[in-house]
């Protein structure tokens, strides 16, 4: 039994970052607000808004994890891949080159919006979706409300991952399950911070909207990292499932690298 290559699984935590920035972000830059002019004249607003954004965000974690969790574990964020080190459920050392793989996916996709959005003519600084506080909160929320907010939805975002990745939980629907908790989070979290949940999804797009948004970029690695650190601490004990020593299919057998699939198995090649 042997794991795909660790150039394959970083591969795809990039490819999977990329998407899920690409999409989410590119829904909430393209198309949250979206006026066309009717034929009377009126301008008619067609555009997703808030509730589209959030479903974006879901499908695409939902979507990739579909389509490559078998290879790395569809973390595609460095506070899931903490958190479940945490809850010992992956190795820790293998976490710096996954959130690696994950911020430079996600600049990739920032780097990409930023070169579309750039092209129609509309500026750059300032409309790239990017997560703030204050001033840059989408409803004026200040840094504390921000900070709670963002770690108490990753926390919860995570328990859920660990949750429905068990061994025996019903297999097949861990990503339907992660998409939805992804797109539950973004309905609180959108008006309050841009939602974040992700370091590498608020990294991949500060550095090019600017606006004061790497200045407050601290605050979206901090607080869902922590709300990451909480749930891989506690989840064990709120379960009552003690699964120390154990890799994620719960036996007691060693997996190099304990990497799992979106179903919660360990991934392995014949």
């Amino acid at each position: 039994m042997y794991t795909p290559k660790m150039s394959s699984r970083l591969a795809v935590e990039a490819l999977g970052t990329f998407w899920l920035v690409f999409i989410g972000c590119g829904s909430a830059v393209f198309n949250a607000k979206f006026a066309v002019q009717a034929l009377d004249g009126q301008s008619v607003q067609l555009g997703i808004g808030h509730l589209g954004v959030a479903i974006a965000f879901g499908l695409a974690v939902t979507t990739m994890a579909y389509a490559v969790g078998h290879v790395s574990g569809a973390h595609f964020n460095p506070a899931v891949t903490i958190g479940i080190a945490v809850a010992k459920r992956f190795e820790w050392r293998e976490v710096p080159a996954y959130v690696g793989a994950q911020v430079v996916g996600g600049l990739l996709a920032g780097a990409a919006l930023a070169g579309l959005l750039s092209s129609t003519g509309r500026p750059v600084i300032g409309n790239l979706a990017a997560n703030g506080y204050g001033a840059h909160s989408p409803g004026g929320f200040a840094l504390g409300g921000v900070l709670i907010v963002e770690a108490l939805v990753t926390a919860f975002f995570v328990y859920i991952i660990l949750g429905a990745t068990k061994d025996d939980a019903p297999q097949g629907f861990a990503p339907l399950a992660i998409g939805f908790g992804l797109l539950l989070g973004h309905l609180v979290a959108i008006p309050i911070s841009n939602a974040s949940l992700n370091p590498a999804r608020s990294t991949a797009v500060a550095f090019f909207s600017g606006n004061g948004a790497v200045g407050q970029l601290w605050a979206f690695w901090v607080a869902p990292i922590v709300g990451g650190l909480i749930a891989g601490a506690t989840y064990a004990w709120i379960t009552g499932e003690q699964r120390e020593n154990l890799d994620i299919s719960g036996s007691t057998d060693t997996v190099s690298n304990a990497a799992v699939d979106a179903e919660g198995r360990p991934i392995l090649d014949d």
